[in-house]
């Protein structure tokens, strides 16, 4: 039995549940996440939890099992308290603008660089280094990050792009001079 997968889903006022055939709905405060049921797994609702139990035995039904329990658990975590990214910009001149729906990113190049962000993901610029990716999907507030992220990934010599908040940049020495 996965260890992960037995534990039942807690569900917290004011987020509703719907089950149909091959996919469940969620939605609290946040907003609404919908996702498709893989196969092999069954989602039983209870007076305010939720069990996740396998059909089988097979390897797809087993691999499934906490997957599909971990999934669900992230969606009603997203639709209350949502998720959130930090982003760190370093470097001379690099900086970002929150505009509306888009985010304009200075990053050394000779154009900036725009991006415009997907539905239900919003941005949040602080002292135009520092950016907060927030939004109640959390495989989408990732996936915006890895993007922006990607734009000028941090280079190890002076650690100089876009970097995550808690990433640790290893450094490597630079060219020695003459002797």
């Amino acid at each position: 039995m996965s260890r992960i997968g037995k534990l039942p889903i807690e569900i917290p006022s004011g987020v509703k549940i719907a089950i149909d055939n091959a996919t469940i709905k969620v939605e609290g405060p946040k907003g609404t996440l919908s996702r498709s049921i893989m196969e092999g797994v069954t989602i039983d609702k209870l007076e305010n939890s939720l069990v996740v139990n396998r059909n089988g035995e097979d390897k797809r039904s087993r691999s499934a099992h906490g997957l599909t329990r971990t999934l669900i658990n992230n969606m009603v975590i997203g639709v209350t308290k949502g998720f959130e990214t930090a982003l760190d910009i370093t470097g001379v001149g690099y900086r970002a603008e929150a505009k509306g729906n888009d985010i304009t990113l200075s990053l050394g190049y000779s154009h900036p660089v725009n991006f415009t962000l997907p539905a239900g993901v919003s941005v949040e610029v602080e002292k135009m280094t520092k950016i907060f990716v927030r939004g109640a999907d959390k495989e989408l507030v990732g996936q915006t990050a890895a993007k922006i992220r990607s734009f000028r990934e941090p280079e190890p010599y002076k650690g100089k792009g876009v970097r995550y908040s808690d990433e640790k940049i290893l450094r490597k020495a630079g060219k020695t001079g003459k002797k």
